[in-house]
């Protein structure tokens, strides 16, 4: 039995006027005759099509000697209208597909058949009609100030990328061919030129950015990024555990060699009466390694019974916990530069960490050079510390995955155009939070406004006099 016919919708679209403007320079035309064509447009499991009726006019000008109109939704000599666009664009941008997907999708719910070559005009057509002038300047109105900054690579290019953590938008992008001081110094200069004076910019502890900084914006504070800073502190202290823990390990190599074969329940009950050997220690110590550079305030109840049977088992651990401690303490927000500044001479002056020769690497990573970067977000006002570049490090890694998902797309050109729809789609959304209206308060029944009404079930304020 052969499958039933799809239906066809025409939807009539009248723009033969008999006057029109011309499209370059405005100036009104005489119509001279009229023509008819079919735009195909998007309908819900039905092929749609536009009947467009419209006009061939006399110009009056010298841009031409005659032109055609064309419906505001179709572009000119277009045979999919905006509508269809637009739905490869969505599925593109918020949705996540690849072009497979895409045009798999438009096929199910639109019986559109659409080719390759169509997905990659609708881009190119959608960045040509994007105002990057417009998004420029709405960054300069919506600048907190503060600007983060980082490097990332996608194929054989590196995306450099900037954004404000406060007003939480990106502010600029380049695509490089090399991650240098070079290509880094061209493109803090240029959002100089643009006019973007920031107080504070964010950076990791990669070379390409003091000497760049200290050029362009000399007045700004450098905040090295303290996620970044604590994670390599981590690893040197991590690094001396496992020194400790392969010294423990290897403790236990020594004695009468044990027998072959299965223990009998004897010498299991005698071993059990001693207790765990040294290699035993050492398992346990590796499995919970994690607990000497977790949080205090993250810690569960289990993990402080294992943070107490490992001080237990190897005590010379008490002395890496501690130092992590204090470490977390000298990049803590609620606390002066004064204090940070005595805090971090007070952990410089301990000989116990200077006994340690990972945690004496570390005293040396905290020089008054570096720390004072580390700290400058002390200097910012409460309400705009910002201690990390976790800001542009996530949209970061949010543009590799999409480009991970289009796996075609490795050339500069298709890399750039769909950065910019990707950013372009983040800053209408800002746009839209800024222009819709506030809502107003609800009304009681007795007619008085409540701008925060009570949750249902929640305990009545209390009368005052």
């Amino acid at each position: 039995m052969d499958a039933k016919a799809p239906d066809v919708l025409f939807i009539p679209v009248n723009v033969a006027s008999k006057r029109a403007p011309c499209p370059k320079c405005g100036k009104r035309g005489k119509r001279v005759r009229i023509h008819e064509r079919k735009v195909r447009t998007i309908a819900y499991h039905q092929v749609a099509y536009l009947q467009v009726t419209y006009g061939e006019y006399q110009a009056r000008c010298g841009c031409c000697k005659t032109f055609c109109n064309t419906p505001e939704e179709v572009l000119p000599k277009a045979k999919y209208d905006n509508q269809v666009r637009q739905a490869v664009i969505d599925r593109l941008i918020e949705d996540g597909m690849n072009i497979e997907s895409i045009l798999r999708a438009l096929r199910r719910d639109f019986l559109l058949e659409l080719s390759v070559g169509i997905v990659y005009g609708c881009v190119h057509d959608m960045v040509q009609r994007t105002e990057l002038a417009e998004h420029r300047q709405m960054v300069l109105e919506r600048f907190s100030g503060t600007l983060c900054v980082d490097e990332i690579h996608l194929g054989k290019y590196t995306l450099l990328l900037a954004t404000d953590p406060l007003a939480d938008m990106p502010v600029a992008f380049a695509l490089v061919s090399a991650n240098d001081q070079a290509h880094m110094r061209r493109f803090l200069q240029n959002l100089r030129t643009w006019g973007l004076r920031p107080g504070v910019v964010i950076s990791d502890d990669s070379p390409l950015y003091p000497k760049v900084l200290a050029e362009l914006w000399p007045e700004a504070e450098h905040q090295l990024c303290v996620f970044h800073v604590i994670k390599n502190i981590n690893k040197l202290v991590l690094d001396a555990l496992r020194r400790l823990r392969n010294r423990l390990a290897r403790q236990g190599n020594g004695g009468r060699r044990q027998r072959r074969g299965r223990k009998s329940k004897a010498q299991k009950a005698q071993q059990q009466r001693r207790g765990p050997t040294a290699k035993d220690k050492a398992k346990f110590i590796f499995k919970h390694r994690f607990l000497i550079v977790q949080h205090r305030e993250d810690f569960q109840a289990a993990d402080k019974k294992h943070l107490r049977q490992l001080l237990l088992y190897l005590p010379t651990l008490a002395t890496l916990r501690t130092f992590v401690d204090r470490v977390y303490r000298l990049f803590g927000t609620d606390q002066s530069e004064h204090q940070a500044w005595c805090r971090r001479a007070a952990l410089v002056k301990d000989k116990a960490f200077q006994g340690v020769p990972e945690l004496a690497k570390v005293l040396t990573m905290v020089s008054p050079d570096k720390f004072s970067k580390m700290i400058a977000f002390l200097r910012s006002p409460v309400a705009q510390r910002v201690r990390t570049n976790n800001h542009v490090e996530r949209t970061n890694r949010k543009i590799r995955f999409w480009e991970k998902v289009r796996y075609k797309w490795r050339r500069r050109r298709t890399l750039v155009q769909f950065i910019v729809l990707a950013l372009d789609h983040w800053w209408k959304r800002l746009r839209r939070q800024k222009t819709s209206p506030k809502k107003s308060p609800r009304k009681t029944a007795h007619g008085t406004k409540h701008p925060n009404p009570a949750k249902p079930g929640a305990t009545p304020a209390k009368k005052t006099g």
